[in-house]
């Protein structure tokens, strides 16, 4: 049964991207969690299907549709493909750095950046954490002090995804080091930017196939140009976009569980245990009643809090109780 939250042009949309991740993705999730990195060809190939940089401006090379719940459907297929670690690249870029470039660029970063991110050509990424400081971004180091029409940035940024793939990263660093939240900055640092050098693709529990990796920087002179935003506003940059990059978070986590009971329903009904499924035992029976009744209930919440995105009303919990 189709949800309420979603249009018949959603659903066609689902179909061809279940097609695209059937094609390019599955085939080749094994072989990207042995390297520990998704093929840079894949993120072309998403471009040239579209699904990439759907909301930005057709005059650009994007879908021109700003509508969240594209981005839904997408998080959603690749958890029902099981191919997570591969597609979180694709959601990383879609989902949470390409609004910066939307609302902070200037004219000119527009029109130099935002064709390659929607073709795939630039993968992009964004790099807050440092070791040490977790989500303390106020206490960074990394630095981006002016000389002329360059910022010199020393310091250093971890588990960054996307770190290796990375062609355009969102670097959150301080433009002032004499000031905490007031004197950060966000800078895009490009790939080939001497004194920027990438460390190690780190071992992760989980996740294999997605690239997490370290990120250097030793005199790395950046062109003033490339400032996102406003110097010295970066701290509210990052928060105002944090509700749609929790909101993708969200849909991505409750996905996966929704997949999980699916993928648990199926085996319960094929394990026979004592002459009859397990599945068919009173307790499973009463256990997985449960978990389909969470989950739903999630799922209720969170198409609500999709509305309240595409309304531009999701701020805090007011928003949508």
């Amino acid at each position: 049964m189709q949800r309420k939250l979603f249009e018949q042009d959603h659903e066609d949309f689902r179909g061809a991207f279940r097609t695209f991740l059937d094609r390019h993705a599955t085939p080749n999730a094994e072989r990207w969690e042995r390297e520990g990195i998704v093929d840079r060809e894949f993120f072309r190939l998403a471009g040239e299907a579209g699904f990439l940089g759907i909301d930005i401006p057709a005059e650009y090379g994007g879908g021109g549709v700003s509508d969240f719940r594209f981005q839904v459907v997408i998080a959603e297929e690749i958890q029902t493909a099981g191919v997570n670690a591969a597609g979180l690249g694709l959601t990383l870029h879609n989902d949470v750095c390409i609004p910066y470039f939307l609302h902070l660029a200037n004219d000119e970063q527009r029109a130099r950046w935002l064709p390659g991110i929607a073709s795939g050509e630039l993968i992009t990424a964004i790099a807050m954490t440092e070791p040490g400081i977790g989500s303390d971004l106020a206490s960074m180091t990394t630095t981006a002090i002016a000389d002329g029409d360059d910022y010199v940035v020393n310091g250093a940024k971890t588990f960054i995804t996307n770190g290796i793939n990375g062609d355009l990263v969102i670097t959150a660093v301080k433009t002032d080091p004499t000031q905490r939240h007031r004197g950060m900055s966000l800078l895009v640092i490009e790939r080939d930017t001497p004194g920027f050098e990438r460390g190690r693709n780190l071992d992760k529990v989980g996740m294999h196939a997605q690239d997490t990796a370290e990120l250097f920087f030793a005199d790395a002179r950046v062109p003033r140009a490339n400032l996102l935003g406003d110097e010295g506003g970066g701290f509210l940059h990052l928060v105002t976009n944090l509700p749609q990059e929790r909101m993708s978070i969200a849909v991505t986590g409750l996905a996966a569980a929704r997949q999980a009971f699916a993928w648990t329903l199926a085996y319960v009904k094929e394990r026979q245990a004592f002459g009859q499924p397990i599945g068919a035992f009173q307790n499973s029976r009463f256990r997985l009643a449960e978990l389909a009744t969470e989950i739903e209930v999630a799922q209720a919440f969170v198409d609500r809090c999709v509305e309240a995105l595409n309304a531009g009303e999701l701020r805090d919990r007011k928003s949508v109780v």
